[in-house]
């Protein structure tokens, strides 16, 4: 059964509760495995809400999505998710990331390159030999908290069959799939007017909230409503950096292009060509935190033509001597692309931020999985508190996997999330 669309009449007026969004059960058969517990103790307080005009996304829902059921990981400015190796922590990061290309525009098959491991192992088809996962978020700013639930078929097809949005007790945007012969769902959002709601197709292939300032007049008060949660979602989730640095390929000389650095971080010497010539402060306080968690004395670190159109990346020593990236540990090199990430912002990362946007309103969002991995204790240390002081201007988020977070014990502004497999 695929998820159903309500009649006018019962589209709930600003004061009434919302309809329930029909759980797993009725839009895919359920897992019978048990679902994994999620518990988090914060060090500190959500700092951005001092900064309401900021979207951000303060929670992640995985209601039926790889081994994760009926979860809800609340996410602070700083998040840690913690777990052995099989607890779920890089699925709930691919969840997410597949959000936010979602909301930039991104086609169903973009954000889920493979379906069918996003579906619960146990999930038995339906009778249309159907199979699928739910995910979804709540993105918190200027409209207060909006919370978006989507309902994806995977098997034998991928699409979206069911969508909801809704924000203070009112479904604002709600989409069914009622014919599986064509490739749209009927869709029915918040009008408020002489008519409740208006109904059109919607692709069934893209997140429709993204689409709604194309179809919204805009003409009434609820459907400037709807305008204003939907967009406040769309620029919580677009501006996501999914960051894994590949040390292999950050040893030797790169092409000079653009300078936007890339989520393996390969192309970390361009990078730093580029910030170097930008921006002398971010620069320094990139020097001293590559001095904090490198071995030896480190007194700059640099980008220097090596070859026809090549960049290589360089320590220097400050007597003389340049060590080349070539010669750095595996956690050196990943220690420093993670400072480069916290201290550099949209304009040098490769991320789909929203132009129309100021960037005075936009928060940055890291998702790095592993974020300790490779590192020391001291570097590790030197990192997480760099993130905190970064995380606590506003302008950043991060959401890191860590295998053990008892290290990140007495930080504050740190939210550990624990994923249980019991």
């Amino acid at each position: 059964m695929t998820p159903s669309l309500p009649s006018p009449s019962s589209v709930p007026s600003p004061r009434t509760a919302p309809i329930p969004f029909p759980p797993p059960s009725s839009a895919f058969p359920a897992s019978s495995s048990a679902a994994p517990t999620a518990s988090t103790v914060p060090s500190g307080t959500d700092t951005t809400q001092g900064h309401p005009d900021r979207p951000r996304v303060t929670e992640l829902l995985l209601s039926a999505f790889a081994g994760h059921r009926n979860v809800g990981l609340p996410l602070g400015p700083l998040t840690l998710l913690a777990g052995a190796s099989g607890s779920g922590k890089t699925s709930a990061l691919r969840a997410y990331e597949a959000l936010a290309r979602l909301g930039g525009g991104a086609e169903l098959w973009e954000a889920f390159p493979e379906p069918d491991a996003c579906v619960p192992e146990r999930a038995r088809a339906d009778a249309q030999r159907r199979r699928g996962f739910r995910i979804g978020c709540t993105a918190d700013g200027p409209e207060g908290p909006v919370r978006l639930e989507v309902a994806v078929q995977a098997e034998p097809e991928l699409r979206i069959v069911g969508e909801r949005l809704t924000a203070d007790g009112v479904v604002l945007l709600e989409t069914a799939l009622r014919d599986p012969g064509r490739r749209t769902v009927q869709a029915a959002w918040h009008t408020a007017g002489s008519t409740p709601v208006t109904r059109g197709p919607l692709p069934d292939d893209r997140l429709g909230t993204a689409l709604l300032p194309l179809r919204v007049a805009g003409k009434t008060p609820g459907q400037r409503r709807v305008l204003a949660a939907a967009e406040q979602m769309v620029v919580a989730l677009r501006s996501v950096f999914a960051c894994d640095p590949r040390p292999d390929r950050m040893r030797g000389p790169v092409p000079l292009g653009s300078g936007r650095l890339l989520g393996g971080c390969g192309n970390l010497a361009d990078a730093l060509w580029r910030t170097r010539a930008e921006c002398a402060i971010r620069y320094g306080l990139l020097v001293s935190a590559v001095r904090a968690g490198c071995a030896g004395p480190v007194a700059g670190l640099h980008a220097e033509p090596y070859g026809a159109g090549l960049v290589r990346a360089l320590l220097d020593r400050g007597d003389g001597v340049r060590t080349d990236l070539v010669r750095l540990g595996e956690g050196e090199l990943r220690y420093v692309a993670l400072a480069l990430v916290l201290l550099t912002g949209p304009g040098v990362l490769e991320v789909d931020a929203p132009g129309e946007v100021p960037a005075a309103l936009q928060t940055l969002t890291v998702l790095a999985d592993g974020f300790d991995r490779g590192l020391d204790p001291l570097q590790r240390a030197e990192l997480l508190r760099l993130a905190a002081r970064m995380c606590e201007r506003g302008h950043i988020r991060l959401v890191g996997t860590v295998s053990d977070a008892s290290w990140a014990a007495g930080v504050g502004g740190v939210t550990v999330i624990d994923l249980n497999r019991d």
